[in-house]
């Protein structure tokens, strides 16, 4: 996969996590491609080995980003407090 390919994997997978998780999330446009991308490197190492990863990937991508994003939101919770 080329470097555009997966920008658009990222935007795209970043795109659903934050659509899936309630609550709003003030991110621009090249911050949920890298969440998209960030969530597609921890799914890597998370279901790699258990699953063949490369038949779904954006899937994979979107529940590593969903994990990223919780995991941020949560320590934005703690900055906050």
């Amino acid at each position: 996969m080329g470097l555009v390919s997966w920008i658009i994997v990222g935007l795209i997978a970043g795109a659903l996590a934050r659509f899936f998780i309630p609550g709003k999330v003030p991110m621009k446009l090249w911050q949920t491609a890298l969440l998209g991308m960030g969530g597609s490197v921890v799914a890597g190492f998370i279901f790699k080995r258990d699953t063949d990863y490369s038949d779904q990937g954006i899937i994979w991508s979107t529940i590593g980003a969903v994990i990223v994003l919780v995991v941020y939101r949560w320590f934005q919770r703690r900055q906050t407090a």
